[in-house]
């Protein structure tokens, strides 16, 4: 479980992110949506670190991540997995290196652990013999998957997902959504997404935080965000074509 309390950040005397509290639960999809500049990646920056914020605390299953020193927080960084928009893979380096690449910083595993670890994790997202191919040679989904495998290597209690549909069209998305939620569900994660696709939040989202303007607007349930009559959540929600018909479909 993570909790943010009163989580506040500010850039040049703007404010970006304005006293955020929320609960993301263990074993579930937690989504953080909202339109762009709404302040999500700052909130996610905040969140692992890459960004001090200026009042409030994160607290990673009781830990207060800001109450701790360097040895501290780089042990809670052990249990974090990232999974970057677009994949973030190293263009140079075989499949298999690139997920080895976490265990090789973060471990003391041998050679060879490591690489029956690789194989592990590109098994799980059905990769068994794309090892010695390069990012060049893959396709999209293919890459996300490998993005999975890379941020499941270090067997993470926290995973961190920043639009992970981003680029992909419809049924490879529906591929990565479900695969995201087999594996929080199957290794008990904290699995925390960034989306701006309302499919995503209908398909595998159950505890959904919605920003707007830097401050947590509204919180719920995918079914209760089809309910809601909070302007601009809705404004947000059915704001395409897919989304309006859904909507009619509960009226």
């Amino acid at each position: 479980m993570i909790q943010i309390n009163n989580i506040s950040k500010s850039f040049k005397g703007r404010n970006i992110v304005s006293d955020i509290s929320f609960t993301f639960e263990t074993g579930k999809t937690n989504m953080i949506i909202g339109e762009s500049g709404s302040g999500k990646t700052t909130l996610i920056r905040c969140m692992v670190g890459l960004n001090d914020p200026d009042s409030g605390d994160v607290l990673f299953d009781g830990r207060a991540f800001y109450e701790l020193d360097f040895m501290g927080k780089k042990e809670i960084r052990k249990d974090i997995g990232m999974l970057f928009q677009g994949g973030a893979l190293f263009d140079s380096q075989t499949v298999e290196q690139n997920v080895v690449f976490p265990l090789s910083m973060l471990t003391n595993l041998s050679e060879s652990e490591k690489r029956d670890r690789a194989n592990f994790c590109l098994k799980r997202v059905n990769l068994n013999n794309a090892n010695k191919l390069y990012p060049s040679e893959l396709s999209g989904g293919m890459k996300k998957r490998v993005a999975i495998a890379r941020a499941i290597a270090v067997q993470p209690k926290y995973l961190f997902c920043d639009e992970p549909n981003s680029g992909l069209d419809p049924k490879t998305a529906i591929v990565i959504d479900n695969l995201i939620k087999e594996i929080t569900e199957e290794y008990m994660i904290t699995t925390i997404v960034i989306t701006h696709d309302m499919n995503s939040v209908i398909e595998i989202g159950e505890k959904i935080m919605f920003i707007y303007k830097g401050e947590k607007w509204w919180e719920g349930s995918k079914e209760e965000i089809l309910q809601t009559e909070n302007k601009e959540v809705c404004d947000f929600v059915y704001a395409t074509k897919f989304m309006k018909t859904l909507k009619s479909k509960f009226q």
